[in-house]
């Protein structure tokens, strides 16, 4: 199911060197149109294909298709499937749009049956298959230890693989007369690229960012300074780099000159971080059945990058090839759960979220990182009979659901602890009204919750819930920030995170204890909160269940959302971007259930006191409590926020600008408009001395799709462009940027 593929650098000639000395035979008759049209394509990168419903075939039988191929098939379609007079090219994305995700019989018996025109059925099976064979290696696939199949059955049981290379051939082939091409050695830093070890996560070097939010703590901070709020404002376009269209929220990953990036599609490519050079590709090829899904992180340890899946499985790539060292299924998609959030990885074990509205709710899978083999299971839905188990109103466990972990958690070293938060109950209705059993509440744990575990064993060592029985899907799904703040005097380490409300609460990291909170004001649904317990009283006005409309703030896109903030532990400040939006529920109409299972639709709509501003960026003391600074603006947050020790605050907005703001001021020191719609989270890193900024774009994600409608003069183009852009000072002047 899964393909890798090498840079390939000088075009293969193999086909070409077939027909050199021999003279052009008179042309078959005119091949079939239809045929002709669902191919196109070049020599694919080397590849692997892992899937029980992939054709697969030996290279031997590619060998003996492409010497069929030059005698029944060139005249027509090219000697290097490039196309000719009287057909087009074999393979690439006409191939993929017409013949990828149908059964292999379908392609053989085409060709077993149809082809050559001029002598339809005249390839025995044996020659069939080959030549199916070589089309496939030359549209990208890699040869197995399997042949292709002549059954009739197992054609029916493989399945043509869709995209399984994003090239195609060149429109004027090389002549078979020219020259050896000489053949240009660009710079690799993958092949020499250095394994990250645990005292390597633990203290991650400044110019690197080898974790979701740099480093295990959650700050999403970095250390550099050669662009800073003096020079920002000479920030230039360095590189760029297309990626498959579609919604990219995935955060680039930097180690030793190497930037990988995971886009829409399941696609992850390792390039030259300095110069954009693509040094290796992995393409997910897809059951038919599997919607492709947006995912937010990978991770790195060892010599292997860990990748989530569309198909809900977890796959560990060799940094320096790409090829796949072990890939492990996690769930079933075909039940409803979903892989959106990335792994963990921390003492050896990989720690996977799992979200969806599957019945029996999701949960928390560790593997081991070398092997791939599941060492432990945490359910977030409290199982009957176990802890908690009574607090889903009497519920049956196939009949909850929710508790999803949609974002990478974050990892104390010190206590061996690893933090997560889940998010809501899909299912309100059930929840809504306490059923008044002896030792039954409608809590619903651990939804809404930070669980604190031992990575090693699974064991939970503390679990904080932030809101009971949330009927308004505002979870507290994000970022684990391990904070070090005085508390009654004396410095504590704290666990620090806020849900959709922007209620921001503290807890001790090896406790659990609640500590603190502070509300930045943006909610109605928490009235108020014990100061002792950490405990929310909900605002009586939006208890639903009355078939009155009710106003929510914020709307589920936000308040706060997984858009991460970044801290800086210097100055205390807690960089957060937000959207101030609300929304209205209103009752379903009579026999709907509505948006919500307890009888509501929901509709976004602006703050009552808004003044059309729906953007904010709010610098936050997290010890005094107090804003520094806040900037508000027209356009809605679209990106996480990152703040470098050069004093520059970096963040990206809905109208497509990636903006810098001064840390201390929130002055505006830098803009630049993307191409589409800046969705991810920036990070910083540097190669050879150099600092550089990237940040991937590319719209139609949640986040990017909700909040249009307030704004509607911001058109974003219709077509999208998903891409990843990166920039750094001119050359000359980072020498004098100190």
């Amino acid at each position: 199911m899964s393909t890798k593929r090498a840079v390939l650098w000088q075009e293969d000639r193999a086909a070409g060197a077939v027909s050199r000395n021999r003279t052009w035979r008179i042309i078959r008759a005119v091949c079939l149109a239809t045929f002709c049209a669902c191919f196109g394509g070049v020599q694919a990168r080397a590849q692997q294909l892992n899937s029980r419903s992939t054709a697969t075939f030996t290279s031997q039988q590619a060998a003996q298709g492409q010497q069929e191929y030059a005698a029944s098939c060139a005249a027509c379609h090219g000697q290097n499937l490039n196309g000719g007079e009287f057909a087009s090219a074999l393979a690439g994305a006409t191939f993929s749009q017409n013949w990828g995700g149908k059964t292999a019989d379908t392609l053989f018996n085409y060709i077993h049956t149809k082809m050559p025109p001029d002598a339809a059925g005249s390839l025995s099976a044996e020659q069939t298959a080959q030549l199916v064979a070589f089309i496939l290696e030359r549209n990208g696939v890699e040869p197995a230890a399997t042949q292709f199949p002549t059954n009739e059955a197992a054609l029916a049981s493989m399945s043509i693989p869709r995209n399984a290379t994003a090239r195609s051939a060149p429109m004027m082939p090389l002549s078979p007369l020219a020259p050896p091409i000489p053949v240009v050695q660009l710079p690799d830093p993958a092949a020499s690229i250095a394994p990250v070890t645990n005292a390597v996560l633990d203290n991650p070097p400044p110019g690197e960012w080898l974790l979701w939010r740099r480093t295990y703590d959650d700050k999403g901070f970095s250390p550099l300074n050669q662009i800073n709020r003096r020079n920002v404002g000479n920030l230039r376009v360095i590189w760029a780099w297309s990626l498959p269209v579609g919604p990219n929220e995935a955060t680039p990953l930097e180690h030793d000159g190497v930037l990988f990036v995971d886009s829409y599609g399941d696609h992850v490519q390792a390039l030259n971080a300095a110069t954009g050079d693509l040094l290796w590709e992995y393409d997910r090829q897809l059951p038919n059945d599997v919607r492709q899904r947006l995912k937010r992180n990978m991770a790195i340890y060892e010599d292997k990058l860990y990748v989530p899946t569309s198909d809900d499985h977890l796959v560990a790539l060799d940094m320096r090839t790409g090829d796949v060292i072990w890939d492990q299924p996690l769930a079933d998609y075909k039940k409803g759960w979903q892989v959106t959030g990335g792994p963990l990885v921390a003492n050896g074990k990989v720690m996977q979220g799992i979200t969806g509205q599957a019945p029996g709710g999701c949960w928390i899978a560790a593997l081991d990182a070398e092997t791939g083999k599941p060492a432990w299971k945490f359910h977030t839905i409290a199982q009957p009979g176990e802890f908690g188990g009574n607090s889903w109103n009497g519920l049956p466990v196939d009949k909850r659901s929710g508790a999803s972990v949609w974002t990478a958690g974050s990892y104390d070293p010190e206590l061996n602890i690893a933090y997560f938060g889940t998010g809501q109950t899909y299912d309100t209705g059930p929840m809504l009204h306490l059923v008044h059993e002896p030792g039954v509440t409608n809590d619903g744990l651990y939804e809404d919750s930070t669980l604190a575990f031992h990575p090693d064993t699974g064991k939970l060592v503390w679990y904080f819930q932030h809101v009971q029985n949330d009927q308004w899907d505002l979870d507290w799904a994000f970022e684990q920030q391990l904070i070090n703040l005085p508390v009654d005097g004396k410095n504590q380490k704290l666990v620090v995170t806020s849900g959709k409300m922007g209620i921001y609460e503290g807890m001790d990291a090896a406790t659990g204890k609640f500590i603190f909170d502070k509300d930045l004001g943006l909610q109605n649904v928490v009235s108020s909160i014990d100061p002792q317990t950490g405990k929310a009283t909900i605002n009586p006005e939006v208890v639903l269940g009355d078939g009155e409309p009710h106003m929510i703030c914020p709307h589920p896109g936000g308040g706060r959302n997984w858009l991460a903030t970044s801290y800086d532990s210097s100055s205390k400040i807690l960089y957060i971007p937000l959207v101030e939006s609300c929304m209205d529920l209103i009752p379903a109409p009579k026999g709907q259930r509505g948006n919500l299972s307890s009888g509501y639709d929901w509709f976004i709509r602006p703050r009552p006191d808004s003044d059309g501003k729906y953007g904010r960026l709010e610098a936050f003391n997290l010890e005094t409590k107090q804003p520094v600074w806040i900037d508000r603006q027209r356009a809605p947050q679209s990106t996480c926020v990152l703040a470098t020790s050069g004093g520059v605050v970096f963040a990206g907005a809905l109208d497509r600008n990636l903006t810098a703001y001064d840390s201390a001021s929130g002055k505006e020191l830098w803009r630049v408009r993307l191409n589409d719609v800046p969705s991810s989270c920036p990070i910083s890193y540097s190669v050879g001395g150099r600092q550089y900024v990237a940040v991937v774009v590319g719209s139609g994600g949640p986040q990017t799709s909700t909040f249009p409608v307030l704004v509607p003069e911001i058109q974003n183009p219709p077509a999208h462009g998903a891409a990843v852009w990166v920039f750094a000072l001119p050359n000359g002047e980072r020498k004098h940027s100190k």
